[in-house]
């Protein structure tokens, strides 16, 4: 025969169950939600598109490079140039410029230089903190010509599109331009311009991280 304190567990047992059930079932029914507005926005879509371009984009850069190395020039040779003949302190701040401003100069030129560092990892990991840091000052800085209606506007029609999309699928976004070659001071810029919520975008933009280690188990091997 059960004790009366035996009773309550089993009812208090019973009650997180049914509580767990609920929030399963809540979360389930958010998810098909998201599903299906991510389906009709053709989120999936663009995603799909964006990783093509991307794996591309990374493909032919690293056939161009390996085509490059054989036959016409030493890149090895030019990567130890540029850590023996230019200071740290201004490749590092080239690239936090870069960032700030359209990613003028592409990041993996920069993944490269640091393969040849004494520390790769560690001026990795500068590097893709220099990017976020960089994403940053872009966001305050769309931000800022928010205040400029005529830079405002001019600039809305140049990246509508990528406003059109940030207001439709928001973070997720965001992680797109962090990730893919879709640029992320471009996004980071518009996320500013359209006041998004700035803890949303810190948030993120965290996966520009996880970029330029995926990017580096690739290009330190070839390297």
């Amino acid at each position: 025969m059960l004790t009366y304190r035996n009773q309550q567990q089993i009812i208090y047992i019973c009650a997180l169950l049914k509580l767990g059930v609920r929030c399963f079932m809540v979360t389930m029914k958010k998810i098909l939600v998201l599903n299906r507005y991510y389906k009709i926005t053709r989120f999936y879509d663009f995603l799909r598109s964006a990783s093509i371009k991307g794996g591309v984009t990374l493909g032919i850069g690293l056939l161009i490079f390996i085509v490059l190395d054989f036959y016409l020039i030493d890149t090895d040779a030019i990567l130890n140039s540029l850590v023996t003949n230019y200071n740290t302190q201004f490749i590092l701040t080239v690239f936090f410029v870069s960032e700030i401003f359209l990613g003028l100069v592409p990041p993996e030129i920069f993944i490269a230089w640091s393969s040849k560092m004494s520390n790769p990892w560690v001026y990795l990991f500068i590097l893709a903190t220099l990017s976020y840091l960089g994403g940053i000052c872009a966001y305050f800085i769309g931000k800022l010509i928010y205040s400029i209606s005529s830079i405002k506007n001019y600039l809305e029609n140049k990246i509508s599109k990528h406003i059109v999309n940030l207001r439709k699928w928001g973070g997720f976004f965001v992680i797109v331009g962090a990730m893919l070659p879709l640029p992320h001071s471009i996004v980071s810029l518009t996320c500013g311009l359209i006041k998004y919520e700035f803890k949303h975008y810190a948030l993120w933009a965290l996966f520009r991280f996880l970029r330029f280690f995926i990017y580096a188990l690739v290009l330190f091997k070839v390297l």
